[in-house]
């Protein structure tokens, strides 16, 4: 009893919330998402698989997609498990390895896809300014060195996160609020001093999102500076016309964080409601909207996609 009372007591699991108060809802609520992430993995596995198959496609525009459609596929997966199974079968528990390995892989995943938005925003900005260049800047070599440099980054930045965790004591409520795992939950549960923790999470968020988002922003600066000074009106719309792919995906990604950034340093939400809600949207919205935006977007591959239905 004077362990359980004791500071360094630890207990050997978490529990993931679905969404609080709902219980008895969870076999309906199940349904949309179970859709979602159904539309999510069969998408991005349509883009991967279409644009591998057709050399036609094997353009940078087309390849970085492939890259993103990959890591939304990485990011649906590594929360589905916990999500569905809290939905569907009232199943709570994490272990502490299991919700550090989940945080990790999703906080990693995240970063990758911050670093690939860049990558599309650079890729519309050569596009546009140095039309002519294109495909001498952006090989295909290039472009397989900047993604290896993506996950390299994601890898490495987020490597000390469940470090850091690992060597906490949890004595305090071991609830977490949503059905998987972020570093910032899973470190308020902590009894040990978290000052490195949180510091080096405010500073890893900065460098991935926050960096990244500034360039993006620059990026599209830039494009509108060399968009303004075409004098055809025609020519001007048709080359916007080529970064509304881009920018909705890029809102869907940086809003929820923007948004969820805002709540936990400012201030609380008007309801925790809000918060889990936005934390939803954070990890689900991107990869069900990424290949929907982009096939009804992009010709080349709504008729492909048509084409296989129709065969």
């Amino acid at each position: 009893m004077s362990d359980i009372n004791g500071s360094k007591f630890q207990s050997a699991v978490f529990l993931l919330s679905g969404i609080p108060g709902q219980e008895h809802n969870y076999l309906w609520i199940s349904i949309p998402f179970c859709f979602m992430y159904a539309v999510s993995i069969v998408g991005n596995s349509f883009i991967v698989f279409i644009i591998k198959t057709n050399p036609s496609l094997h353009e940078p525009m087309y390849i970085l997609l492939s890259m993103l459609a990959i890591t939304d596929l990485g990011l649906s997966i590594t929360t589905m498990l916990t999500t569905l199974r809290i939905f569907l079968l009232k199943s709570r528990e994490i272990s502490h390895d299991a919700c550090f390995a989940q945080l990790y892989f999703i906080h990693t995943l995240i970063c990758i896809e911050s670093s690939v938005l860049l990558l599309m925003g650079f890729d519309r900005l050569i596009a546009i300014r140095d039309p002519l260049r294109y495909a001498s800047i952006l090989t295909p070599q290039r472009i397989a060195k900047m993604w290896l440099v993506c996950v390299l980054r994601g890898v490495v930045l987020n490597l000390p996160l469940p470090i850091f965790l690992k060597q906490f004591q949890y004595c305090r409520a071991n609830i977490l609020t949503r059905s998987y795992c972020t570093n910032g939950e899973v470190m308020k549960m902590a009894c040990s001093d978290v000052t490195i923790n949180s510091v080096y999470g405010l500073w890893n968020a900065l460098l991935r999102e926050g960096l990244d988002s500034l360039l993006i922003l620059l990026s599209y600066v830039m494009i509108l500076k060399t968009v303004l000074s075409i004098t055809s009106r025609t020519e001007c719309l048709r080359a916007l016309n080529t970064c509304i792919s881009h920018l909705c995906v890029v809102l869907a990604f940086y809003t929820p964080f923007l948004s969820l950034t805002l709540m936990h340093r400012f201030g609380n939400s008007p309801s925790p409601s809000v918060q889990i809600f936005l934390g939803y949207i954070y990890v689900m919205f991107p990869p069900l909207l990424n290949p929907i935006v982009y096939s009804v977007k992009s010709k080349q591959l709504r008729v492909r996609i048509v084409g296989i239905f129709v065969k």
